[in-house]
């Protein structure tokens, strides 16, 4: 038996006079989530991968299955290459945040489709698609993620991936964001793996920089120290995302940076009160950021900060001093995102019921819709403006002037290693950044 994993593409750069071609990630990291079921699959049935991103997929492959990861960012894409192998009667299995959260949509395109955590149920798919009883739709439980198995990470060989170990602790998240896809499917609950598995995968591996894809790696605070307590003597240096209520505990960010970390992804999204409200963003209060920061920074953490631009009462002017505040304050990196409505979360019901989502209310399938441009109708500021304004403030604080300003402050000066580390990420994803805006989601124009 012989499957295909499949990581799509997200779509389609117009390079000059209408001239089209696949975006290249020169960014691209491991697809975790499929060398985890490659992990949990029989050593006798065969797994190769394609990854959209860094080379053609041939549909004519011998293969019993297809299993393909579908985010809402790659689902167009998705669509379009399970669309191709059931054309030549190949069986499709599509998984993922996205098919979990739109099952009925993506059944359309396939044989079935399976809803949560995938790894929970792999065997039973494959047990009963080798009996000819593979069931159209498949609902797992949520739990830790791949109790007892680690990933396979020989099908990432020859992909040319950012030397970095993609790695899970936990899944979930104790908050329910009105934006987030993560709360709304978590329920505000946080799963977390079993730390001597979490050991046993980093030494399995190799690497010593790790990144771990937490959506929040200490959501569950105590567990979250047992980990980085097991991590000192590993050695290592990692990154990963986690909520600016951590700077509370001071026990807790004492072993954060004991653990080797560097760098931490923080969901700052608005400077102002009225954003956070909008957001229900109740782990953070913008009058605090400043003794906060201080606090990540003691800890000679790097801070990558995420902004969620376009709430009901951002202004031009809230979008100004939001650009401001992250320039004053010289993050390594900082994240500009247009509030994008997730299907079923409570902004996109907010939005829908008020009649403000553009492009038929599914942007993600959407022939007209681009990368990093407005999907729904802001109230005090057009979409055109949202757009132009966030790409704007993009291109500013990555300006060459504005990099070099902030990788020579002296809270960025704290390690040499680390700082060549982040010094050649930073140019990437300053060329990453501009490379995608106004990308056409998919390959096919119709």
């Amino acid at each position: 038996m012989r499957i295909i994993m499949i990581r799509p593409n997200i779509g389609m750069l117009e390079v000059k006079n209408g001239i089209d071609v696949p975006f290249d990630d020169k960014g691209r990291m491991e697809p975790l989530q499929l060398g985890v079921l490659a992990g949990l699959t029989p050593d006798d049935i065969e797994v190769i991968l394609f990854d959209d991103r860094v080379e053609v997929i041939d549909y004519d492959e011998p293969a019993d299955l297809i299993a393909i990861s579908v985010e809402i960012f790659t689902a167009r894409r998705a669509y379009e290459i399970a669309d191709e192998f059931r054309k030549r009667n190949k069986t499709v299995i599509l998984g993922g945040v996205h098919a979990s959260t739109m099952p009925n949509e993506s059944a359309l395109h396939a044989d079935c489709v399976i809803v949560g955590d995938a790894e929970n149920i792999w065997l039973q798919v494959l047990d009963d698609f080798k009996t000819n009883n593979l069931k159209p739709l498949y609902i797992s439980e949520k739990g830790p993620p791949h109790p007892g198995r680690v990933a396979r990470r020989s099908i990432y060989d020859g992909k040319k991936y950012l030397p970095v170990s993609l790695l899970q602790f936990g899944r979930g998240c104790p908050y329910t964001c009105s934006f987030c896809s993560t709360g709304l499917y978590f329920g505000g609950k946080q799963y977390s793996r079993k730390v001597d598995e979490v050991i046993y995968e980093i030494q399995s591996q190799g690497r010593k920089f790790l990144f771990f894809v937490d959506d929040n790696i200490i959501g569950d605070k105590e567990m979250a120290k047992k980990l980085f307590k097991a991590l000192v003597p590993l050695k290592i240096r990692w990154i990963g995302q986690a909520s600016i209520d951590m700077t509370e505990d001071p026990e807790l960010m004492e072993l954060i940076q004991q653990s080797g970390c560097i760098g931490l992804i923080v969901g700052f999204e608005s400077y102002t009160p009225e954003g956070l409200k909008a957001y229900s963003k109740t782990q953070n209060n913008s009058s605090n950021y400043d003794e906060q920061i201080k606090i990540i920074r003691k800890h000679k953490i790097h801070i990558w900060a995420a902004f969620l631009l376009g709430h009901d009462e951002e202004t031009a002017e809230t979008l100004q001093e939001t650009l401001d505040f992250a320039i004053r304050k010289k993050f390594s990196f900082a994240a500009f995102n247009i509030l994008m409505p997730y299907p079923k979360t409570e902004m996109f019901k907010m939005l829908e019921s008020e009649k403000r989502l553009l492009y038929d209310g599914k942007w993600w399938l959407s022939k007209d819709y681009r990368f990093n441009y407005a999907a729904y109708i802001p109230k005090k500021i057009s979409q055109e403006e949202l757009t132009r304004i966030c790409f704007e403030m993009r291109q500013q604080y990555n300006s060459v002037s504005q990099i070099i300003k902030r990788m020579l402050a002296r809270h960025n000066l704290l390690n040499l290693g680390t700082w060549r580390l982040l010094w050649q990420m930073v140019w990437l994803f300053r060329r990453e950044t501009f490379k995608k805006q106004g990308m056409r989601l998919g390959f096919r124009r119709k």
